[in-house]
Order: structure tokens, then sequence, then C-alpha cells
């Protein structure tokens, strides 16, 4: 009797395979979570948004490799920081990992930081090709404190054989003029609307993001030309609700809606002290502070349908009404007068 017995051999699963797709799935993962303001920043000067005559400037720099010190002011959200890391990837090419610092000197502002971490990177020897050199990327550095700037001063000095500073900051007044004196100093301004709108469109699509028309233009009104706030507002309402109306928007930044915002004004505009007064009211109880409701109102009016003389009234009216707020004056009364004079200023009177 044949006592043999067919075994049927099962191929091992290599391990190498199993661990590529654990990789690409940890891959995925990550890139799935990541926001998108990091998803989709600008690796290229041709992917950065705006401010084309200053990036083409750097792109100069850029190819002719001897970058001096520089300086980008500008408002939030305009691309400073990325034009720097742009700038470093291409000068440095594979050596940018090793040849790069970053801080964020709003965090690491002491004269500690720019004699124990500045200092110690600008010493250390990194193999660079001719011509190039170690790049020290410092953000926020109008937040830095007057001593570690004086400190940072010496140092652009002292190593600039061998290393380059790039400054981003939001006001250049407040960085000292030793430092001005010894950097480019490059400006960039605020994104328009189109530009801003553009852009969100194209990550609409990537994203498959359902939109409506309404609901861009409640992310372009909201971001005022800051391409952070409008991704961060846009993934915050896309992950809220799936979809972005006007009203999805309006919840996720809890901003005084500029529809009502508007109705006020043109109640204004027209005498209706009372009807005007409803809605102020309305925003107080809603518990928007005095100050968002004022910075809205001016968003508001720099587009309104009206006489361009009594726009300007207007205009003038709400800054010194905003002065007002700064300097503490925040209760609804000071709203209330406010619309008060809104409403003389639109009937030709003059204010005492």
């Amino acid at each position: 009797m044949d006592n043999t017995m067919e075994v049927e051999e099962i191929p091992e699963e290599t391990p190498s395979t199993s661990k590529d797709t654990e990789t690409a799935t940890k891959s995925d993962d990550k890139e799935h979570n990541l926001p998108w303001i990091e998803k989709y920043r600008p690796q290229t000067f041709e992917e950065i948004v705006g401010n084309e005559d200053t990036v083409k400037r750097l792109s100069i720099f850029a190819h002719q490799g001897n970058v001096p010190h520089i300086i980008i002011a500008g408002p939030p959200g305009v691309g400073k920081t990325t034009t720097i890391l742009c700038l470093a990837r291409i000068l440095l090419g594979p050596a940018f990992k090793h040849a790069v610092l970053e801080l964020n000197a709003s965090n690491d502002r002491g004269i500690d930081v720019v004699r124990n971490k500045v200092k110690l990177f600008a010493r250390q020897k990194v193999t660079l090709p001719p011509g190039r050199h170690k790049i020290i990327i410092l953000d926020e550095v109008d937040s830095m404190t007057e001593g570690a700037q004086q400190a940072l001063r010496r140092t652009m000095e002292i190593y600039s054989n061998t290393t380059r500073f790039a400054l981003a900051c939001n006001y250049s007044e407040k960085v000292i003029e030793a430092i001005q004196s010894r950097c480019a100093i490059l400006r960039y301004s605020r994104l328009s609307d189109a530009q801003v709108l553009a852009r969100v469109i194209q990550i609409c699509r990537k994203e498959n993001v359902q939109y409506t028309e309404d609901g861009l233009e409640a992310i372009v009104f909201t971001a005022q030309g800051d391409m952070r706030q409008a991704l961060n507002n846009l993934q915050s309402t896309h992950n809220g609700f799936g979809s972005i109306n006007s009203e999805n928007v309006f919840k996720v930044c809890d901003e005084p809606h500029p529809l009502l915002i508007k109705d006020m004004l043109m109640n204004c505009t027209r005498g209706e002290i009372r009807k005007a007064y409803k809605i102020m009211e309305h925003l107080w109880n809603l518990g928007y502070a005095s100050e968002d409701i004022i910075k809205n109102v001016f968003k508001v009016c720099k587009n309104l349908d009206t006489d361009e003389a009594i726009k300007l009234a207007f205009i003038k009216e709400i800054g010194l009404t905003h002065q007002r707020i700064v300097d503490g004056l925040t209760t609804l009364l000071q709203m209330s007068g406010l619309l008060s004079r809104l409403c003389m200023r639109a009937s030709g009177k003059e204010i005492s």
C-alpha cells in the first residue's frame, strides 16, 4: 500500500513585499494627515503665488550663487519663509539638510539662542560647491529682543565668509538699523483676491472638494490676502462640513457675517438708525468683540455700493472708532455712536 501523501507547497510571502506595502501605507497616511498649507507649500519659485518682481530678483540671486544677507518683510501668509526655503533648495541642492538652520525667532528670541545655536551652526564645517554658503533662516526676526539683534549683527560680520542669513519679518522697522544696513531688503505685499481664489480653486480640484461660488467668496473674504489663512479655512470647513459654502465657512471662521454688516451700513446710508442698531445689537449679543465687528465693518465698507464721498466719510469714522477701541473703549455704546455718526455723514451733516 502506497502511504505517500501529496503536500501542496504554499509559497512564502517575501518580507520585503509586506514591508514595502506597509511603508507605502504609512507614507499615504502621513500625506493625508498633512495640513494643506504644508502639503501644497511651493517647492520652486515658479509655484510661488504673487510678488513676481521680487521672486524674479531672488531667482537671479539663486543662479548667480553669491547671495547677500537678505530681509524679506511683509504681512503674514504671503510666502516669505517659503521663498527663502525655495532659494536655499536651489542654491544647496542635496546639501540642503546639512547646510540650513531654520529658527523661529518668536520662540527662540533671546540672546542665548544667538550665542549658542546660531554661532554653533555658523562654526560648523560643511562641504559645499564653490560660491555656496550655509544659510541660517530666522523667521519672525522682528520678535527678537534688541540684545539678541545686536549679538546677531556681530555674528553676521564674523561668519560672512561661510554663512548667509535670510531673515523674514512682518515689520522691517522693528529690525535694528545695523542689521538692515547689512542686508538686501525685499518687500512683499498682500496677495490679491484673484490670486488667492485661483490657488484655492486649484487645491479644491486636487482634493475633490465640493464648493459653491459664495463659499469661495467667503474663503477669500476671510483670508484678506493671507494664503495661509485661506488654506486653513478651506481645510477646516471641508473637514467639518464636507462642502464649501458661505454658511459653513462663517461657522468655522466665526466672524460677523458680511451680509449683516452690509445691511447695517446700507441702513446708515439711508439714515435708518433704528434698523442699523438692531443689527449691531444682534451681533453684540452673539458674543462678537467690538474689534471683530469693526474689522469686518471696514472690510465690507471698502466694497460698499454707494457714493464715493459717503464711502470715504464712512471709512474715516470707522478708522477713528477703531482707534478708540484699541485704546480700550470697547462697549456697545461706542459701536452705537459709530452708527449715529455714519447716519449723520450720509445725510451730509457735519460732526463737531
